[in-house]
């Protein structure tokens, strides 16, 4: 395979640019086996079922295919009740892969089923080395990299990952651990504007944040239904969860298109469509 084939199989630089490439994982042994957030303390005496989240993660699917993205489905192992969150693994920026590692032992592991589909494919990819660093800490703008930094990705991560990329501004974001991932309170939908929930932060990242974006503010009651973990498919297209109303609706008088999907027996487990979404295509 020649260089320019591996490049033009990946190819990522914002969160928001339309989406042709994706890799998703089956939900098929999803269980809260052990509480790692704080989500699923709440639903783990009910737990989660499986054929449920399968049956709503197979309409996510469908979706995505019918906006002519390729969906790549990783094989699912039933050691990993986590699996289906494809984000947490490695993302994509520019023609690189990078793979993190995970915190949480219950999920360590799972990135070896994507190493093994990249080379497969003859796509390369690095991998930190120092410390965690897991994808839902990572929103990707063009020339800026903003990276969550709490329980789940650390300081020393970040450092390396500003080595990796040293023409690129990479910016830690401390927020409140509680929320699990930057995604589940920070996301960027367009160059200017992003879904934010605001009590995650303290006043100088919600200072430096508004200077750069024209934020929509989400409520508790749909940050815990996780509001601002929409997926942003391109052409002001975005995907998000019915039951969070407000959120949608300000997006609609914003002018975008929201394809609403119920995935809220996933949601149970502390991730939504950006967690459970790793995309390797935007152009």
């Amino acid at each position: 395979m020649s260089q320019q084939t591996k490049v033009n199989q990946i190819s990522c630089y914002n969160e928001f640019d339309p989406l042709r490439k994706v890799i998703l994982c089956s939900p098929k042994y999803m269980k809260i086996r052990e509480i790692i957030n704080e989500t699923q303390v709440h639903f783990a005496k009910d737990n989660i079922n499986p054929s449920l989240a399968v049956k709503q993660h197979s309409t996510l699917i469908n979706t995505l295919e019918q906006e002519n993205i390729e969906v790549i489905l990783l094989q699912a192992d039933k050691k990993f009740p986590e699996q289906v969150f494809t984000r947490d693994l490695a993302f994509t920026f520019g023609n690189k892969i990078i793979i993190g590692q995970l915190d949480r032992t219950i999920r360590k592991g799972e990135e070896t089923f994507l190493k093994k589909w990249l080379e497969e494919k003859d796509i390369p990819y690095d991998q930190i080395q120092s410390g965690s660093k897991e994808g839902g800490d990572v929103i990707i703008d063009n020339t800026t990299i903003w990276i969550g930094h709490s329980f789940r990705t650390s300081q020393a991560a970040i450092e390396e990952l500003q080595h990796l990329l040293p023409d690129i501004e990479v910016i830690g974001l401390p927020f409140d651990g509680d929320y699990l991932h930057l995604d589940c309170v920070f996301n960027l939908i367009s160059p200017e504007e992003g879904l934010i929930f605001s009590p995650a932060f303290k006043e100088a990242e919600i200072e430096i944040l508004t200077k750069r974006y024209n934020l929509i503010r989400i409520s508790p009651r749909e940050q815990f239904t996780l509001g601002t973990n929409v997926l942003s498919i391109g052409n002001k297209k975005i995907i998000s969860l019915p039951q969070n109303r407000k959120v949608n609706r300000e997006l609609r008088s914003r002018g975008y298109q929201v394809i609403e999907v119920d995935i809220s027996e996933i949601i149970k487990s502390g991730g939504s469509f950006r967690c459970i979404t790793m995309p390797l295509l935007r152009k």
